[in-house]
């Protein structure tokens, strides 16, 4: 029997009932590991440290961080803040955001975030979250954890709120050029992510293109498209940029590229509503009435635009689930990044994937 678990909301009610019905249960789930990349971020190790407590006190999680163990224990001892339910893997140095990323895996192969990567793939943890460098987290996931069997390349996928819900957008910055064969992919692998994670059943997946026709784009969007109709999931064809925010599909597909502009501009846009909301809320003292009167809405408004609230993004079709978390993440973020991977761990994100993808795989090596 398949059992998900989709809120970590009254755990220890949750973990008694399954005790008394599958025996053992409590084990398992105790049993899991997320290791953190104490040292990621612009904000660590604090930030890291905070969400981490946050996490072990709220989610019952089992952590272990990475990175310089004096420092570490240092900034707890200043912020006072309990390192019970962390284990410390000294890690000496950390990969400037600046460094060419294959340094991951020569000069800075001591990091912090190097030895996430070398301790996942040795089995020594369940999941990794980092918030360094993206480029370094892609090679260091792709050459050290490996991916996936027959996954062509990696991709980064990131929840972004729409009108009708969430939507995940892949590839998201990993990849800046693309293949027919890997947006099929990617198609498939945020399918199974929004379906497992985000409860959506069959999950509509679109193409980002500049219009819907089939004869729309460049040639590798021609191709991907005919590819997306034979890839087994719930594809609606191309979809416009202006479309998504709307809710015109459930998992964006793109190169990293287009993604990554897609991405940024949703950034900048959020910023500047919530920059106008504020100025016109504040603007006289009718307005500030009226916002009075709307602070529930505003405040649920900006939950929903709020990316802490997710925790990262995943970057699918790694062998483990690889979490990055984003550069000025606060303790929430870190704290939901670590809810986010014990999810994917008790859904059995990575499985599932494989599974998915099985018989693309198949067929691409015939």
């Amino acid at each position: 029997m398949n059992i998900t678990i989709n809120t970590f909301e009254d755990k220890e009610l949750i973990g008694q009932l399954f005790e008394q019905i599958f025996p053992g249960f409590g084990e398992g789930g105790k049993s899991m590991k997320i290791i953190i990349d104490a040292f990621g971020g612009d904000n660590a190790p604090a930030a890291v440290l905070e969400g981490c407590a946050q996490a072990v006190r709220e989610l019952g999680a089992s952590l272990v961080l990475t990175g310089d163990e004096e420092k570490i224990r240092a900034v707890a001892k200043e912020k006072n803040i309990d390192l019970t339910g962390m284990e410390i893997a000294h890690a000496p140095t950390v990969i400037p955001v600046c460094e060419e990323p294959t340094q991951i895996l020569k000069k800075y192969k001591d990091c912090s975030m190097a030895k996430g990567f070398q301790m996942l793939a040795a089995g020594e943890g369940d999941a990794f979250i980092t918030a360094g460098s993206t480029g370094a987290m892609v090679v260091g996931a792709t050459m050290i954890v490996k991916r996936i069997k027959g996954v062509k390349r990696a991709a980064i996928g990131t929840v972004i709120p729409n009108a009708k819900g969430h939507y995940m957008l892949l590839d998201s910055g990993a990849n800046q050029e693309c293949r027919p064969e890997m947006l099929r992919q990617f198609g498939v692998m945020g399918s199974v992510y929004m379906e497992r994670i985000m409860n959506v059943p069959s999950p509509r997946v679109g193409l980002v293109n500049i219009g819907t026709e089939d004869s729309k784009g460049t040639d590798l969007q021609v191709e991907a498209n005919k590819l997306l109709r034979q890839a087994g999931v719930n594809y609606v064809g191309n979809v416009e940029a202006r479309e998504i925010p709307l809710g015109g599909c459930d998992v964006a597909v793109a190169d990293g590229f287009t993604g990554n502009v897609v991405l940024k501009l949703t950034e900048g846009l959020a910023k500047m509503f919530s920059g106008e909301l504020k100025g016109m809320f504040l603007s006289s003292l009718g307005t500030k009435i009226g916002a009075l009167l709307l602070s529930g809405q505003v405040k649920a408004f900006k939950k929903k635009l709020d990316a802490s609230e997710v925790g990262g993004a995943l970057l699918l079709g790694i062998r483990r689930p690889v979490i990055k978390a984003h550069g000025n993440s606060d303790g929430k973020a870190f704290k939901n990044a670590i809810r986010q991977a014990m999810l994917c761990c008790q859904n059995h994100v990575v499985e599932e994937i494989a599974q998915s993808l099985k018989t693309i795989v198949e067929d691409e090596d015939r």
